[in-house]
């Protein structure tokens, strides 16, 4: 059986509750649902509906990153969206960061997000063996 392991990376925010970024086990990466939120916490320039999916999505990919893999990587994505009229919006701004990558998704209108956020999104990714991480892994053991 293969160990789990925390992924963490400065260059998405800190966890605010009781989770983690993500969990690598075995060859499949659980990202948290990422929040529109600056990795220092900091809050957004503006609340635009592009920018918060924009930071959203870029902290998704941080912490994937962080695990060594990219977006080909992604097997699933799904996110949450308050009002059903931005999806166009949101479509544009994920396939202009993703570029080639498709993975399997779901986008699911939300009346509301915690914090009053207009997106959250979350994903699994299949990593290679030889990943950054999954290096990590075994040179602990």
């Amino acid at each position: 059986m293969s160990a789990v392991v925390t992924i963490y990376t400065d260059l998405a925010p800190r966890p605010a509750g009781h989770y983690v970024q993500a969990k690598l086990a075995g060859e499949h990466l659980h990202i948290s649902g990422q929040l529109p939120i600056r990795p220092d916490g900091a809050p957004l320039p503006d609340d635009e509906f592009e920018t918060q999916a924009g930071q959203a999505i870029e902290n998704m990919l941080a912490v994937l990153e962080a695990a060594g893999g990219s977006p080909a990587n992604l097997v699933r994505v799904t996110a949450y969206i308050v009002g059903v009229s931005n999806w166009p919006r949101f479509n544009q701004v994920y396939a202009a960061r993703l570029g080639e990558a498709r993975p399997a998704r779901t986008v699911v209108p939300v009346p509301e997000l915690h914090y009053g956020y207009l997106v959250e999104i979350d994903a699994i990714a299949v990593l290679a063996r030889d990943a950054p991480a999954r290096q990590a892994e075994n040179s602990s053991d």
